[in-house]
């Protein structure tokens, strides 16, 4: 019998914990840009239920979180009409690091260092269970996405592209 590696503490998870969620680990040896498809692959999820947690901004650079299915892309141009901004894109990656306080690779919506209206494709919140960051480059948890709306007021949006 193997042991279960435990992942020591994240803001993630910390707030998690604190919100009184249950959630499941899910470490996995991280892949420099093999973003949610490697993780999924690892790990032997679909890619449409694991979730990457994406910092954009807007055309004033006020910084935004879109919270996508793993194995889709995201329409700036009908994010940005469904939040009324001008136009969306994304962040740098040290500027997302600033934002989040994580690294990217590793950002967790939970936790982040500033706080940021959280937007979420809404066929995400139809699925039971998805695999999200948990705040580590290699770590995601297991939560039910409507932690999401409870816990960051994640606004349901429509912007899915296939890759």
């Amino acid at each position: 019998m193997g042991l279960k590696r435990h992942v020591s503490e994240t803001p993630a998870t910390a707030l998690l914990k604190a919100n009184g969620v249950a959630f499941t680990e899910h470490p996995y040896e991280y892949l420099e840009h093999g973003g949610a498809q490697h993780s999924a692959e690892v790990l032997g999820w679909d890619p449409f239920t694991v979730v990457k947690t994406l910092i954009m901004e807007d055309e004033k650079a006020r910084p935004l979180v879109v919270l996508m299915h793993g194995n889709r892309k995201v329409s700036t141009k009908n994010l940005a009409r469904q939040i009324g901004a001008k136009s969306v894109g994304p962040c740098k990656p040290e500027v997302a690091n600033r934002h989040s306080g994580y690294l990217v690779g590793g950002t967790s919506p939970f936790g982040t260092r500033k706080e940021m209206p959280v937007y979420i494709e809404e066929t995400i919140l139809a699925l039971p269970r998805i695999l999200i960051n948990g705040g580590r480059r290699g770590y995601l948890v297991g939560i039910e996405p409507q932690v999401c709306v409870q816990l960051l007021a994640a606004k349901p949006v429509t912007c899915a592209l296939a890759e």
